[in-house]
């Protein structure tokens, strides 16, 4: 997949490989509608960084988490 191109199906492609590799129990919390265009480099870097990754701690997930409920974008 050719994730250098910003678009809603490389953000969904990207949020779903992340909740699987990580295991998320509560994976509808993260919802690639929750993200957009604005927040993708971002996105694309915890994506990277999870991907080189075998292994995580509770606190490293924890950390990932976080993060990507800092990237949702605000409702309005």
């Amino acid at each position: 997949m050719d994730l250098s191109n910003k678009s809603p199906e490389n953000i969904e492609f990207m949020i779903e490989e992340i909740k699987n590799k990580l295991r998320v129990v509560n994976a509808a919390a993260i919802k690639p509608s929750h993200f957009n265009d604005e927040q993708y480099e971002d996105l694309k870097d915890i994506y990277d960084m999870v991907m080189k990754k075998n292994t995580f701690s509770i606190s490293e997930m924890e950390a990932i988490v976080t993060e990507l409920g800092s990237l949702r974008k605000s409702e309005e």
